[in-house]
């Protein structure tokens, strides 16, 4: 499954609200970024994952995740819930988001303090 989750990630680091369609909402969504960015990291602390195959991934998708924080603290294009993908932007967030971007983070601080 990681495998597959990492050939989904765009260019710019992030995976889209439609993994298999990136183009219908052709923006990043740091919701699911960040689900997959601390499962990846769990792997790679965890002993299940390859550095070199799956730590590329997260250089791409930590700096996307920081990069949709906006000035005010706020984690930004975060999806709504819902049954079906919907538009983001900058301001789109919900509770949950935020709780993807600290799993990621703390993970990613214990990877790097190995």
């Amino acid at each position: 499954m990681a495998a597959r989750i990492a050939s989904l990630q765009t260019a710019d680091g992030t995976w889209h609200a439609s993994l298999l369609d990136p183009e219908s909402f052709p923006v990043k969504e740091t919701s699911g970024t960040g689900f997959y960015t601390y499962a990846i990291l769990w792997g790679l602390n965890n002993g299940v994952l390859d550095r070199a195959t799956y730590w590329p991934v997260v250089e791409k998708a930590w700096p996307a995740l920081v990069g949709a924080v906006q000035p005010d603290g706020k984690l930004g294009y975060v999806q709504p819930v819902g049954a079906a993908p919907d538009k983001v932007d900058a301001n789109s967030t919900e509770t949950y988001g935020p709780g993807a971007f600290l799993l990621a983070g703390s993970e990613l601080l214990k990877y790097v303090k190995r």
